[in-house]
């Protein structure tokens, strides 16, 4: 039976700092959402996740937040399923992080794409610098989906880890479509 399969996955929630990585995380795992700021140095979540009649075991990795000048851990590219790279709405650098971080792991797994999902956070506050058309733009130049959520109103959180395990299985060799073959019959 298709919902009896267990699949694990492992999935790296990066970002700047003070983006909302672990507000989201957390908000997804635990369903509460803290108010006050503690930087994260790393922390590991399981949670199963029923997507399309499978169960996915997910790790999911909340990370410290990145700058340009951040090394990326190698324990955040190899290994790692799928990427959520989160930016805050209200923040134009953190935004601009994303291509940075996103070409970081690229660069690092030596492959031209990347499985993920580009997340606009913090849509509840109300200065906003970044539009939805620009995160949208992003995602579309390198193949990814996108998403703006709140987590401290709990909108679209859980959507977030459904669309990282669709863009899992979007790029996974499995789903390729087979090579058409050219047959001959020799009469």
């Amino acid at each position: 039976m298709p919902g009896d399969i267990l699949k694990k996955r492992k999935i790296a929630v990066l970002g700047s700092r003070s983006v909302g990585k672990s507000s989201l995380v957390l908000q997804f795992i635990e369903n509460h959402f803290v108010e006050s700021y503690y930087p994260t140095i790393e922390n590991t979540f399981s949670k199963s996740i029923n997507y399309k009649g499978v169960e996915y075991d997910c790790d999911i990795i909340d990370t410290a937040g990145q700058d340009e000048y951040s090394i990326l851990n190698s324990k955040h590219a190899i290994g790692i399923h799928g990427f959520v790279l989160v930016y805050s709405v209200t923040s134009r650098n953190s935004f601009d992080m994303i291509q940075i971080v996103y070409d970081k792991i690229v660069n690092f797994c030596g492959i031209n794409e990347i499985p993920c999902v580009i997340v606009g956070a913090k849509t509840d506050l109300q200065q906003r610098q970044v539009a939805p058309a620009e995160g949208e733009a992003l995602a579309k130049t390198i193949n990814a989906a996108w998403i703006e959520t709140s987590s401290k109103n709990n909108v679209n959180v859980a959507k977030v880890f459904e669309l990282c395990l669709a863009e899992i299985e979007r790029h996974s060799p499995t789903n390729k479509a087979e090579p058409q073959v050219n047959k001959c019959i020799i009469m």
